[in-house]
C-alpha cells in the first residue's frame, strides 16, 4: 500500500505541481484511510468498495470530524483512486457518490475595526516588536494568508507604487495594494532588517538568527501580541485575513474586488462573508430601527420580543 501512496504523492508533486503543503495534506489523509483498512484486516487498496468507504465516514464522523473535513477526507480518497486506475491498481473509484455529512457552516470569527484599530496602534520599540507590527499590518492591510506572508521576499516589495506581489494557492501569483500605514510600518522594519540579515537572503521577515521566520513563529507572536494589547480573543493570522474581507466589503459592497484580492478561484468561498456583513447590518438594524427595537423586559413582560406593527 505504501508504494501506490509514495507514487501517488511523486504524481501530484511532479505532474499536477501541488505545493509540498498540499502533498502533505493528500497523504496525511490517504495514511489515517491506510490504517483504518488495515485495522479492518484489509491491506489492498484495490478491495475497498463502497459498503467500506461509508463505514469510514461513520468512523470519521463518530472521530468528531466535521462534514467539511470528511468531504475533503472523500475528496483525497477519489483522487487517489483516479490515480490508481490510471496506473492499473484499481478496479473502480469506491467513493464515487458517496457524499460527507452536512454540517453547519461555521462563519469565520473576525475582530471589529476598533479592535484592528488598537492592535496595530500599539507602540514597537524593539527589533522584533517593529519587525512583528509590519508583519500585522501587511496581513490585515492586504488580507495575506499566513503561507503568503511567510514566502515574501524583499523584492516582491514596491513600496514606490504601494504594492505587493504575493505568490498565493495554485502558484498563482496577483499584486496586491499596501495600505499607507501598513508602508510605514515596512518602511521602519526594513530599516531595521539590513542589520540582521546577510546579503544572501531574500526573505522580507527574519527570525533573529537572520533567516525567514516559520509560520508557527509568526502565529506564536501575533498570539503574544494580542495578550499584551489586552484583546478579549485569542489573535490567529487567519483572523487578520477574514477581517481585512470582512471590513473591506462591509465598506465597498463589491464582492467580485474582495475575491481578487483574496485570491479565491471560486466566488462560493468569497460569499462568506456577505453572512458576516448581513450580520453586521443585522444588528445595525435592531438597534437603530424604531419598529426594530427590542423591547425591555422589565417594562413590558413580554422578553426581548420585536415591536409589532398592529
Amino acid at each position: 500500500m505504501q508504494a501506490q501512496l509514495s507514487s501517488f504523492g511523486r504524481h501530484l508533486a511532479a505532474e499536477k505541481r501541488h505545493s509540498p503543503r498540499t502533498c502533505e495534506h493528500y497523504q496525511r489523509d490517504l495514511l489515517r484511510l491506510a490504517g483504518w483498512l488495515v485495522s479492518a484486516g484489509t491491506e489492498c487498496w484495490a478491495d475497498l468498495n463502497g459498503h467500506q468507504v461509508r463505514r469510514y465516514v461513520a468512523a470519521l464522523s463518530r472521530d468528531g470530524l466535521s462534514g467539511r473535513s470528511i468531504a475533503r477526507h472523500l475528496s483525497s480518497m477519489r483522487r487517489f483512486y483516479q490515480f490508481l486506475l490510471r496506473e492499473g491498481w484499481a478496479r473502480d473509484n469506491p467513493a464515487i457518490g458517496i457524499r460527507a455529512p452536512r454540517s453547519g457552516r461555521r462563519l469565520p470569527r473576525v475582530a471589529d475595526v476598533d479592535q484592528i484599530s488598537h492592535l496595530l496602534d500599539a507602540r514597537a520599540d524593539d527589533l522584533l516588536d517593529i519587525r512583528d507590527l509590519a508583519m500585522f499590518e501587511l496581513m490585515y492591510s492586504s488580507g495575506l494568508r499566513l503561507s503568503e506572508l511567510v514566502g515574501l521576499d524583499v523584492s516582491a516589495l514596491d513600496l514606490e507604487a504601494g504594492n505587493v506581489r504575493v505568490l498565493g494557492k495554485g502558484s498563482k501569483e496577483r499584486l496586491l495594494p499596501v495600505g499607507r500605514k501598513a508602508m510605514a510600518a515596512l518602511q521602519r522594519w526594513l530599516a531595521c532588517r539590513r542589520g540582521l540579515a546577510p546579503d544572501t537572503e531574500p526573505a522580507l521577515f527574519l527570525s533573529q538568527r537572520g533567516d525567514r521566520l516559520s509560520p508557527r513563529s509568526i502565529q506564536s507572536r501575533l498570539a503574544r501580541w494580542g495578550i499584551q494589547q489586552g484583546a478579549d480573543q485569542r489573535l490567529h493570522p487567519h483572523m487578520l485575513r477574514h477581517s481585512f474581507a470582512s471590513h473591506l466589503l462591509e465598506s465597498s459592497g463589491d464582492l467580485r474586488a474582495v475575491q481578487e484580492l483574496l485570491g479565491h478561484a471560486d466566488i462560493a468561498t468569497t460569499q462568506v462573508y456577505t453572512h458576516l456583513d448581513f450580520q453586521h447590518l443585522a444588528r445595525v438594524y435592531d438597534q437603530s430601527h424604531p419598529r426594530a427595537r427590542r423591547r425591555m423586559a422589565g417594562k413590558t413582560g413580554a422578553g426581548s420580543e420585536r415591536r409589532s406593527d398592529q
